[in-house]
């Protein structure tokens, strides 16, 4: 049993100085240092936990539904993997976990996270399993599982490789991972558009259907600085895992990362 988350200078100099012009491109615009948004985990647990009954509502407008079909992706995989133990981290109020739970209703599904308040919600919802636990810490034994999850989540954990080298602690050999997350277009049109709603749009949003403006401000300045695409790949690989690929949806503004557990040496 498993049980046993710029200063414009007029270079005032008006007379045959050759005047410089600076491109202010969106990317360097947007640019967010990673001293900025170090993970603080105190920080993201009171952040989420004063979101957590209106979070769900919040994510479903502010993705215009598209989480739905994100999460249904995802637990589709999970599916055709057809695991017996599946662990979903940083599962928040259940969403994933329970996706999963409807396509596989024989497996054993748990979700995980530091936050009480939100797996009191995913227990509302109908998830038969969940502990409170930290990413970095988790209280399963080594090679106990088939499957972990995170969605959205590893972007918070205090030090991603860390986190991924714990998932890969608790793995079976052979054991799958799927990481859906957060990334950045590849195309400069969607991806500027992307950063201007992150940016500009998002914390108003958030901010008038949760009253916490600061929550959906960092959720834009991770998104930036997380690393997405090939990076994501090299880093998981790095950390325990082999066979990483990465599955861009929409546009790129989602991507649904798998790997396996690596054999030990």
């Amino acid at each position: 049993m498993l049980l046993s988350l710029l200063p414009h200078r007029r270079n005032k100099s008006r007379e045959n100085q050759r005047s410089r012009s600076y491109k202010l491109t969106l990317d360097r615009f947007f640019e967010v240092t990673r001293s900025s948004i170090a993970t603080q985990p105190e920080r993201v647990q009171h952040m989420f936990g004063s979101i957590a009954r209106r979070y769900d509502l919040a994510n479903h407008i502010l993705s215009c539904g598209a989480d739905f079909y994100w999460r249904n992706r995802a637990a589709q995989i999970v599916a055709n993997w057809r695991p017996k133990e599946v662990i979903d981290l940083a599962t928040g109020t259940g969403d994933l976990a329970l996706a999963i739970q409807k396509k596989l209703p024989e497996a054993q599904i748990v979700g995980a996270d530091f936050l009480r308040e939100m797996l009191e919600i995913a227990n509302r919802k109908g998830l038969r399993q969940t502990v409170v636990a930290d990413a970095m810490k988790l209280p399963f034994a080594d090679s106990s599982v088939d499957c972990i999850t995170v969605a959205f989540g590893l972007r918070n954990m205090e030090n991603c490789g860390a986190a991924l080298r714990e998932m890969a602690r608790i793995l079976r050999p052979g054991g799958r991972l799927l990481i859906l997350e957060f990334s950045l277009p590849r195309f400069s049109i969607l991806r500027a558009a992307y950063r201007l709603y992150l940016h500009w749009f998002l914390p108003i949003l958030g901010s008038f259907l949760t009253n916490q403006k600061t929550a959906y401000a960092y959720l834009g300045e991770s998104i930036e600085e997380f690393p997405n695409g090939e990076a994501m790949v090299r880093l998981v690989e790095a950390n325990g895992f082999r066979d990483a690929a990465a599955g861009p949806l929409s546009g790129g503004i989602v991507t649904i990362y798998t790997a396996e557990k690596r054999p030990m040496p």
